[in-house]
Protein backbone atom coordinates (compact mmCIF):
# COMPACT_ATOMS: atom_id res chain seq x y z
CA UNK A 1 0.00 0.00 0.00
CA UNK A 2 0.99 3.38 -1.16
CA UNK A 3 2.36 5.93 2.04
CA UNK A 4 -0.92 8.37 0.98
CA UNK A 5 -3.51 5.43 1.25
CA UNK A 6 -1.71 4.18 4.51
CA UNK A 7 -2.22 7.55 6.19
CA UNK A 8 -4.80 8.43 8.04
CA UNK A 9 -5.48 12.43 7.66
CA UNK A 10 -8.01 12.51 10.39
CA UNK A 11 -8.28 15.78 12.10
CA UNK A 12 -5.81 17.00 9.65
CA UNK A 13 -5.50 20.16 7.35
CA UNK A 14 -4.07 18.91 3.93
CA UNK A 15 -2.52 21.19 1.62
CA UNK A 16 -2.45 19.99 -1.58
CA UNK A 17 -0.84 21.84 -4.80
CA UNK A 18 -3.40 20.53 -7.54
CA UNK A 19 -3.11 21.24 -11.36
CA UNK A 20 -6.36 23.11 -12.12
CA UNK A 21 -4.94 24.93 -15.08
CA UNK A 22 -7.78 24.25 -16.82
CA UNK A 23 -9.11 26.00 -20.54
CA UNK A 24 -11.27 28.22 -20.09
CA UNK A 25 -14.19 29.77 -22.82
CA UNK A 26 -13.31 33.04 -23.52
CA UNK A 27 -16.39 34.94 -23.57
CA UNK A 28 -18.30 32.67 -21.09
CA UNK A 29 -15.21 31.75 -18.95
CA UNK A 30 -17.10 28.37 -18.80
CA UNK A 31 -14.20 25.05 -18.48
CA UNK A 32 -13.74 23.33 -21.66
CA UNK A 33 -12.12 20.45 -20.89
CA UNK A 34 -12.09 19.23 -16.61
CA UNK A 35 -9.71 16.29 -17.16
CA UNK A 36 -7.20 17.58 -14.53
CA UNK A 37 -9.80 18.56 -11.95
CA UNK A 38 -11.35 15.32 -12.71
CA UNK A 39 -7.63 13.80 -11.84
CA UNK A 40 -7.54 14.84 -8.51
CA UNK A 41 -10.67 14.19 -7.46
CA UNK A 42 -9.70 10.84 -5.84
CA UNK A 43 -7.36 12.54 -3.35
CA UNK A 44 -9.70 14.96 -2.16
CA UNK A 45 -12.29 12.68 -1.85
CA UNK A 46 -9.79 10.45 0.42
CA UNK A 47 -8.94 13.12 2.23
CA UNK A 48 -12.10 14.24 3.61
CA UNK A 49 -13.76 10.45 3.83
CA UNK A 50 -10.87 10.03 6.13
CA UNK A 51 -11.97 13.02 8.25
CA UNK A 52 -9.70 15.85 7.32
CA UNK A 53 -10.17 18.77 5.71
CA UNK A 54 -8.60 19.96 2.10
CA UNK A 55 -6.56 23.53 1.18
CA UNK A 56 -6.41 23.85 -2.58
CA UNK A 57 -3.58 25.84 -4.19
CA UNK A 58 -3.13 25.79 -7.78
CA UNK A 59 -2.20 28.51 -10.90
CA UNK A 60 -4.63 29.18 -13.84
CA UNK A 61 -3.17 30.96 -17.15
CA UNK A 62 0.15 33.00 -17.27
CA UNK A 63 -1.02 36.40 -15.87
CA UNK A 64 1.57 39.50 -16.57
CA UNK A 65 0.74 41.42 -13.57
CA UNK A 66 -0.50 40.20 -10.73
CA UNK A 67 -4.68 39.36 -10.50
CA UNK A 68 -6.83 39.41 -14.22
CA UNK A 69 -9.90 38.24 -13.41
CA UNK A 70 -10.19 36.13 -16.22
CA UNK A 71 -7.38 33.89 -14.71
CA UNK A 72 -9.21 33.42 -11.12
CA UNK A 73 -10.09 30.07 -9.82
CA UNK A 74 -13.20 31.32 -8.65
CA UNK A 75 -14.27 30.39 -12.15
CA UNK A 76 -13.60 26.60 -11.11
CA UNK A 77 -15.70 26.49 -7.61
CA UNK A 78 -19.03 25.47 -9.10
CA UNK A 79 -17.62 23.30 -11.39
CA UNK A 80 -15.28 21.57 -8.37
CA UNK A 81 -18.31 21.60 -6.11
CA UNK A 82 -20.40 19.76 -9.14
CA UNK A 83 -17.83 17.08 -9.06
CA UNK A 84 -17.66 16.72 -5.21
CA UNK A 85 -21.21 15.68 -5.08
CA UNK A 86 -22.66 19.14 -4.48
CA UNK A 87 -20.32 19.77 -1.59
CA UNK A 88 -19.61 23.69 -0.90
CA UNK A 89 -16.78 25.11 -1.93
CA UNK A 90 -14.86 27.94 0.19
CA UNK A 91 -13.19 30.42 -1.65
CA UNK A 92 -10.26 32.88 -0.57
CA UNK A 93 -9.71 36.05 -2.53
CA UNK A 94 -5.86 35.44 -1.97
CA UNK A 95 -3.66 32.59 -1.79
CA UNK A 96 -1.78 34.17 1.32
CA UNK A 97 -2.17 36.58 3.80
CA UNK A 98 -5.31 37.19 6.65
CA UNK A 99 -8.23 35.97 4.48
CA UNK A 100 -6.84 33.05 3.38
CA UNK A 101 -4.99 32.36 7.23
CA UNK A 102 -8.31 32.76 8.87
CA UNK A 103 -10.21 30.39 6.47
CA UNK A 104 -7.72 27.99 6.67
CA UNK A 105 -7.30 27.84 10.33
CA UNK A 106 -11.57 27.67 10.35
CA UNK A 107 -11.88 24.76 8.61
CA UNK A 108 -13.78 21.65 9.75
CA UNK A 109 -12.75 17.98 9.08
CA UNK A 110 -14.67 17.34 5.46
CA UNK A 111 -14.78 20.99 3.95
CA UNK A 112 -12.45 22.48 1.40
CA UNK A 113 -11.16 25.67 0.57
CA UNK A 114 -9.88 27.19 -2.78
CA UNK A 115 -7.24 29.17 -2.52
CA UNK A 116 -6.59 32.32 -5.55
CA UNK A 117 -4.20 31.73 -8.25
CA UNK A 118 -0.88 31.41 -6.87
CA UNK A 119 1.14 33.21 -9.98
CA UNK A 120 -0.64 36.19 -8.87
CA UNK A 121 2.74 36.23 -7.39
CA UNK A 122 5.77 36.27 -9.48
CA UNK A 123 7.20 34.62 -6.11
CA UNK A 124 5.43 31.39 -7.11
CA UNK A 125 7.30 30.64 -10.12
CA UNK A 126 10.84 32.33 -8.64
CA UNK A 127 10.12 29.62 -6.12
CA UNK A 128 10.59 32.10 -3.54
CA UNK A 129 11.76 30.37 0.32
CA UNK A 130 9.32 33.75 2.23
CA UNK A 131 6.43 32.77 -0.09
CA UNK A 132 6.45 29.33 0.13
CA UNK A 133 6.54 29.50 3.74
CA UNK A 134 3.65 31.27 4.13
CA UNK A 135 1.66 29.00 2.07
CA UNK A 136 3.31 26.01 4.34
CA UNK A 137 1.47 27.81 7.34
CA UNK A 138 -1.78 27.11 5.62
CA UNK A 139 -1.67 23.04 6.57
CA UNK A 140 -0.49 20.19 8.67
CA UNK A 141 0.35 17.95 5.87
CA UNK A 142 1.21 19.20 2.02
CA UNK A 143 0.39 16.61 -0.50
CA UNK A 144 1.66 17.63 -4.30
CA UNK A 145 -0.69 16.07 -7.03
CA UNK A 146 0.13 18.22 -9.67
CA UNK A 147 2.05 15.80 -12.43
CA UNK A 148 1.58 18.65 -14.54
CA UNK A 149 4.00 21.16 -12.97
CA UNK A 150 6.56 18.27 -11.44
CA UNK A 151 9.20 19.98 -13.84
CA UNK A 152 8.66 23.13 -12.03
CA UNK A 153 10.91 24.26 -9.23
CA UNK A 154 8.38 26.83 -8.15
CA UNK A 155 7.10 27.49 -4.32
CA UNK A 156 4.42 25.35 -4.12
CA UNK A 157 5.39 22.56 -6.63
CA UNK A 158 8.80 21.90 -4.65
CA UNK A 159 10.23 24.68 -2.69
CA UNK A 160 7.20 24.38 0.18
CA UNK A 161 8.92 20.65 1.12
CA UNK A 162 11.33 22.37 3.45
CA UNK A 163 8.81 23.54 5.72
CA UNK A 164 7.34 20.58 6.55
CA UNK A 165 8.62 17.03 8.12
CA UNK A 166 9.42 13.95 5.65
CA UNK A 167 6.66 12.38 6.88
CA UNK A 168 4.36 15.00 6.54
CA UNK A 169 5.08 15.07 2.37
CA UNK A 170 2.99 13.17 0.05
CA UNK A 171 2.26 12.47 -3.97
CA UNK A 172 -1.17 12.42 -4.39
CA UNK A 173 -3.49 9.59 -5.89
CA UNK A 174 -2.83 10.83 -9.21
CA UNK A 175 1.09 11.60 -9.18
CA UNK A 176 1.41 7.99 -7.69
CA UNK A 177 -0.14 6.48 -10.65
CA UNK A 178 1.77 9.02 -13.01
CA UNK A 179 4.92 8.11 -11.43
CA UNK A 180 4.45 4.62 -11.40
CA UNK A 181 2.90 4.76 -15.05
CA UNK A 182 6.12 6.38 -16.79
CA UNK A 183 8.66 4.31 -14.33
CA UNK A 184 6.94 0.63 -15.35
CA UNK A 185 7.86 2.26 -19.02
CA UNK A 186 11.10 3.73 -18.62
CA UNK A 187 12.73 1.06 -16.11
CA UNK A 188 10.74 -2.14 -15.85
CA UNK A 189 9.29 -2.53 -19.34
CA UNK A 190 8.41 -5.50 -20.75
CA UNK A 191 10.40 -6.23 -24.49
CA UNK A 192 9.08 -5.73 -27.32
CA UNK A 193 9.05 -2.03 -26.21
CA UNK A 194 7.67 0.23 -28.73
CA UNK A 195 7.92 4.00 -28.57
CA UNK A 196 5.69 6.18 -30.77
CA UNK A 197 7.17 9.57 -31.17
CA UNK A 198 5.01 11.71 -33.45
CA UNK A 199 4.67 15.45 -33.95
CA UNK A 200 5.96 18.54 -35.80
CA UNK A 201 10.16 18.84 -34.55
CA UNK A 202 12.99 16.49 -34.25
CA UNK A 203 14.19 19.25 -32.10
CA UNK A 204 11.70 19.11 -29.71
CA UNK A 205 11.78 15.17 -29.38
CA UNK A 206 15.57 14.35 -29.37
CA UNK A 207 16.32 14.14 -25.84
CA UNK A 208 13.79 11.30 -25.46
CA UNK A 209 14.82 10.05 -28.20
CA UNK A 210 18.07 9.29 -27.48
CA UNK A 211 17.30 8.02 -23.97
CA UNK A 212 14.79 5.26 -25.59
CA UNK A 213 17.59 4.05 -27.57
CA UNK A 214 19.21 2.86 -24.42
CA UNK A 215 15.68 0.89 -23.61
CA UNK A 216 12.90 0.25 -26.61
CA UNK A 217 13.49 -2.27 -29.03
CA UNK A 218 11.62 -0.35 -31.77
CA UNK A 219 10.53 3.32 -32.06
CA UNK A 220 8.13 4.48 -34.65
CA UNK A 221 8.34 7.85 -36.11
CA UNK A 222 5.46 9.76 -37.38
CA UNK A 223 4.20 13.26 -37.70
CA UNK A 224 6.12 16.10 -39.24
CA UNK A 225 9.62 15.15 -37.84
CA UNK A 226 9.44 12.45 -39.94
CA UNK A 227 10.07 14.31 -43.07
CA UNK A 228 13.44 15.77 -41.57
CA UNK A 229 14.68 11.98 -41.19
CA UNK A 230 13.58 11.32 -44.51
CA UNK A 231 15.65 14.11 -46.15
CA UNK A 232 18.66 13.80 -44.13
CA UNK A 233 18.93 10.01 -45.88
CA UNK A 234 18.54 12.08 -49.66
CA UNK A 235 14.59 11.68 -49.63
CA UNK A 236 12.76 14.19 -51.74
CA UNK A 237 9.98 15.61 -49.34
CA UNK A 238 8.17 18.39 -51.55
CA UNK A 239 7.05 21.35 -49.16
CA UNK A 240 6.82 18.94 -46.13
CA UNK A 241 7.98 20.07 -42.70
CA UNK A 242 11.60 20.02 -42.37
CA UNK A 243 14.33 20.98 -39.92
CA UNK A 244 17.53 21.82 -42.55
CA UNK A 245 19.61 22.26 -39.11
CA UNK A 246 18.43 19.22 -37.94
CA UNK A 247 19.58 16.66 -40.96
CA UNK A 248 23.02 15.38 -39.29
CA UNK A 249 20.79 14.80 -35.95
CA UNK A 250 18.63 12.64 -37.64
CA UNK A 251 21.31 10.69 -39.27
CA UNK A 252 23.09 10.24 -35.68
CA UNK A 253 20.24 9.28 -34.57
CA UNK A 254 19.68 6.66 -37.47
CA UNK A 255 23.05 5.63 -36.97
CA UNK A 256 22.90 5.04 -33.11
CA UNK A 257 19.70 2.62 -33.76
CA UNK A 258 21.71 0.51 -35.72
CA UNK A 259 24.49 0.10 -33.33
CA UNK A 260 22.42 -0.67 -30.46
CA UNK A 261 19.66 -3.01 -32.47
CA UNK A 262 17.33 -0.54 -32.22
CA UNK A 263 14.68 -0.60 -34.93
CA UNK A 264 13.73 2.48 -36.19
CA UNK A 265 10.54 2.77 -38.11
CA UNK A 266 9.65 5.96 -40.89
CA UNK A 267 6.65 6.06 -42.27
CA UNK A 268 6.94 4.15 -46.36
CA UNK A 269 4.22 6.08 -47.58
CA UNK A 270 2.34 9.37 -46.70
CA UNK A 271 -0.81 11.14 -47.47
CA UNK A 272 -0.10 14.20 -49.15
CA UNK A 273 -2.10 17.44 -50.19
CA UNK A 274 -0.94 20.67 -52.20
CA UNK A 275 -2.03 23.09 -49.58
CA UNK A 276 -2.44 22.68 -45.76
CA UNK A 277 -6.38 22.89 -45.71
CA UNK A 278 -8.68 20.70 -45.31
CA UNK A 279 -10.38 21.57 -48.45
CA UNK A 280 -6.44 20.84 -50.03
CA UNK A 281 -6.29 17.73 -53.43
CA UNK A 282 -4.73 14.84 -51.74
CA UNK A 283 -2.84 11.82 -53.27
CA UNK A 284 -0.30 9.23 -51.38
CA UNK A 285 2.86 8.65 -52.38
CA UNK A 286 6.31 7.11 -50.69
CA UNK A 287 7.52 9.40 -48.20
CA UNK A 288 10.63 9.58 -49.80
CA UNK A 289 9.71 10.54 -53.01
CA UNK A 290 6.99 13.50 -52.47
CA UNK A 291 6.60 15.46 -55.85
CA UNK A 292 7.35 19.44 -55.46
CA UNK A 293 4.84 21.29 -54.36
CA UNK A 294 3.00 19.22 -52.09
CA UNK A 295 3.56 18.10 -48.37
CA UNK A 296 2.96 15.18 -46.04
CA UNK A 297 0.21 15.80 -43.53
CA UNK A 298 -0.39 12.17 -42.47
CA UNK A 299 1.02 9.38 -42.82
CA UNK A 300 -0.23 6.54 -45.95
CA UNK A 301 -1.65 3.22 -46.02
CA UNK A 302 1.17 1.20 -46.01
CA UNK A 303 2.74 3.01 -43.09
CA UNK A 304 -0.13 2.42 -41.15
CA UNK A 305 -0.12 -1.52 -41.84
CA UNK A 306 3.57 -1.23 -41.13
CA UNK A 307 3.61 0.56 -38.03
CA UNK A 308 0.34 -1.37 -36.67
CA UNK A 309 2.10 -4.30 -37.11
CA UNK A 310 5.11 -3.31 -34.79
CA UNK A 311 2.73 -2.29 -32.34
CA UNK A 312 0.21 -5.33 -31.68
CA UNK A 313 3.42 -7.77 -31.28
CA UNK A 314 4.66 -5.31 -28.25
CA UNK A 315 4.17 -5.82 -24.56
CA UNK A 316 4.94 -2.28 -23.45
CA UNK A 317 3.99 0.78 -25.55
CA UNK A 318 4.83 4.27 -24.96
CA UNK A 319 3.22 6.98 -27.65
CA UNK A 320 4.00 10.57 -27.78
CA UNK A 321 3.21 12.79 -30.71
CA UNK A 322 0.22 12.36 -33.71
CA UNK A 323 1.33 11.04 -36.78
CA UNK A 324 -0.11 13.55 -38.83
CA UNK A 325 -2.47 17.12 -38.72
CA UNK A 326 -5.53 14.75 -37.13
CA UNK A 327 -7.15 18.09 -35.76
CA UNK A 328 -8.68 18.25 -39.71
CA UNK A 329 -10.45 15.33 -40.63
CA UNK A 330 -8.69 14.61 -43.87
CA UNK A 331 -5.48 13.85 -42.12
CA UNK A 332 -6.55 12.20 -39.20
CA UNK A 333 -6.91 7.99 -40.57
CA UNK A 334 -3.08 7.66 -39.15
CA UNK A 335 -3.60 8.86 -35.62
CA UNK A 336 -7.01 6.89 -35.39
CA UNK A 337 -4.50 3.72 -37.03
CA UNK A 338 -2.29 3.91 -34.04
CA UNK A 339 -4.88 4.59 -31.39
CA UNK A 340 -6.38 1.12 -32.90
CA UNK A 341 -3.41 -0.64 -32.59
CA UNK A 342 -2.84 0.74 -29.12
CA UNK A 343 -5.67 -0.20 -27.48
CA UNK A 344 -5.77 -3.75 -29.57
CA UNK A 345 -2.57 -4.73 -28.19
CA UNK A 346 -3.34 -3.29 -24.71
CA UNK A 347 -6.29 -5.57 -24.87
CA UNK A 348 -3.98 -8.65 -25.97
CA UNK A 349 -2.02 -7.55 -22.58
CA UNK A 350 0.39 -4.96 -23.27
CA UNK A 351 1.08 -2.14 -20.99
CA UNK A 352 0.52 1.19 -22.99
CA UNK A 353 0.89 4.53 -21.43
CA UNK A 354 -0.18 7.73 -23.66
CA UNK A 355 1.24 11.32 -22.79
CA UNK A 356 2.14 14.87 -24.24
CA UNK A 357 -1.53 17.27 -25.01
CA UNK A 358 -1.47 15.81 -28.72
CA UNK A 359 -1.81 12.43 -28.10
CA UNK A 360 -3.98 12.70 -25.18
CA UNK A 361 -6.40 14.74 -27.41
CA UNK A 362 -6.65 12.14 -30.02
CA UNK A 363 -7.26 9.30 -28.05
CA UNK A 364 -10.55 11.58 -26.39
CA UNK A 365 -11.76 12.49 -29.67
CA UNK A 366 -11.42 9.05 -31.35
CA UNK A 367 -13.05 7.94 -27.76
CA UNK A 368 -10.33 5.42 -26.38
CA UNK A 369 -9.22 6.99 -23.58
CA UNK A 370 -10.33 4.10 -21.60
CA UNK A 371 -8.76 1.20 -23.80
CA UNK A 372 -5.23 2.29 -23.09
CA UNK A 373 -3.20 1.14 -19.48
CA UNK A 374 -2.90 4.75 -18.83
CA UNK A 375 -3.12 8.66 -20.27
CA UNK A 376 -1.05 10.97 -18.57
CA UNK A 377 -2.07 14.54 -17.21
CA UNK A 378 1.04 15.82 -17.61
CA UNK A 379 2.81 17.51 -20.80
CA UNK A 380 6.58 18.95 -20.42
CA UNK A 381 6.26 16.75 -16.62
CA UNK A 382 6.22 13.53 -18.78
CA UNK A 383 8.73 14.37 -21.40
CA UNK A 384 11.04 15.61 -19.45
CA UNK A 385 11.11 12.82 -17.23
CA UNK A 386 11.33 10.36 -20.39
CA UNK A 387 14.75 12.40 -21.24
CA UNK A 388 16.37 11.12 -17.81
CA UNK A 389 15.58 14.70 -15.66
CA UNK A 390 15.37 14.66 -12.14
CA UNK A 391 12.04 16.44 -11.83
CA UNK A 392 11.61 18.80 -8.97
CA UNK A 393 8.02 18.21 -7.70
CA UNK A 394 9.17 14.62 -7.02
CA UNK A 395 12.31 14.86 -5.62
CA UNK A 396 10.52 17.24 -2.90
CA UNK A 397 8.67 14.79 -1.50
CA UNK A 398 11.08 12.14 -1.70
CA UNK A 399 13.54 13.70 -0.39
Amino acid sequence: MSKFSAHSFAGQRALIRVDFNVPLDKSTLAITDDTRITAAIPTIEKILNDGGSVILMSHLGRPKDGPEDKYSLKHIVAHLSGLLGGKTVLFANDCIGAEASEKAAALKAGEVLLLENLRFYKEEEKGDEAFAEKLSKLGDVWVNDAFGTAHRAHASTAVIAKFFAPENRFFGLLMEAEVSSAEKVMHKADKPFTAIIGGAKVSDKILIIENLLERATDIIIGGGMAYTFMKAEGGLIGKSLCEDDRLDTALEIIKKAESKGVNIHLPSDSCVADNFSNEANTSTAPSNHIPDGWMGLDIGPNACEQFANVIKRSKTILWNGPMGVFEMHKFQHGTKTIAIAVAEATQNGAFSLVGGGDSVAAVNQFGFHDKVSYVSTGGGALLEYFEGKELPGIAAVNS
